[in-house]
């Protein structure tokens, strides 16, 4: 099948495969386009558009991801036309960002105005870094950028079209649900938030509820299941000791990634990373 290149990632999120795209390619099955697809931890979703396949399961447990992605496919037009309503000023940054803080008001918007905010906030805030607070409120600070592409028109009609030319199914619920309803043929690629390098590293921001110790424990006794149905898997994480010595039982590859969410510009650079499969 012929990729759309404008099919692309619509938003900055922490972790982004674009730079493994390659050698998370050169280590899937042959005849990938044989299987469906099932992406649990979806986040930015690179490989996902890099792949393009025609059956998908695409979750996240962030509800506000997940609705951007929804209202790309159903509301494409109108999405884009509230998205032109903002511009890159740090008062009205702040003023957006605060609208969750409201939760009556919050409640009262559409679906499209939460999504565009989403966008908006992303391409704006520094880094491009979601995070949320403990009570599910956006925090990160306004990011000072001279032109942030906060209508990237042709990019959200090639993803609203993929999506609406494909058998995609979006879902925001935890992970196991999803791979406990996959069926045998269905290539599932795990990117769940990373082990912490250290005790200065953890970020687990993306939703409010965070990714533990246990949690990952518990990731890899629904990747112990997957292969007790003879599902194949890719699970990337860090190459932290825990972590290498509790996929221990699998095929581990140690890869190079640039660390890219550091406040400190001069510490981010390369750092190991662990692509695990259950497969040759």
């Amino acid at each position: 099948m012929l990729k759309n290149k404008l099919v692309m990632p619509v938003l900055k999120w922490v972790g982004g495969k674009r730079q493994l795209l390659e050698t998370l390619v050169s280590l899937m099955p042959e005849k990938i386009s044989s299987y469906s697809y099932c992406e649990p931890f979806v986040g930015g979703g690179a490989l996902l558009f890099y792949l393009q396949p025609k059956e998908s399961y695409v979750n996240d447990i962030n509800e506000d991801l997940m609705r951007v992605y929804i209202v790309i496919k159903n509301n494409v037009n109108e999405l884009i036309e509230e998205l032109k309503k903002f511009k890159n000023d740090a008062e009205l940054f702040y003023y957006v960002r605060d609208w969750d803080r409201d939760k009556e008001r919050y409640r009262s918007l559409s679906e499209i105005e939460k999504a565009a905010r989403i966008i908006f906030l992303n391409k704006t805030c520094y880094n491009g870094l979601y995070r949320v607070n403990n009570a599910g409120e956006f925090n990160s600070p306004f990011g000072y950028y001279v032109n942030p592409n906060i209508v990237n028109e042709p990019v959200l009609r090639a993803v609203s079209s993929y999506f609406n030319s494909n058998d995609v199914n979006f879902s925001s619920v935890d992970y196991s649900e999803v791979l406990a309803k996959i069926k045998k043929g269905t290539f599932v690629y795990l990117d769940p938030p990373y082990y912490p390098v250290s005790d200065t590293s953890n970020f687990t921001g993306y939703s409010k509820s965070g990714f533990s110790r246990q949690e990952q424990i518990r990731l890899r006794e629904n990747c112990d299941e997957l292969s007790r149905r003879n599902i194949k898997f890719m699970l990337s994480n860090s190459a932290t000791p825990f972590i290498l010595d509790l996929y221990a039982d699998y095929n581990v590859t140690v890869v190079k990634a640039k660390r890219a969410i550091n406040s400190v510009g001069s510490r981010r650079g390369n750092i190991d990373e662990v692509i695990v499969r259950n497969y040759e």
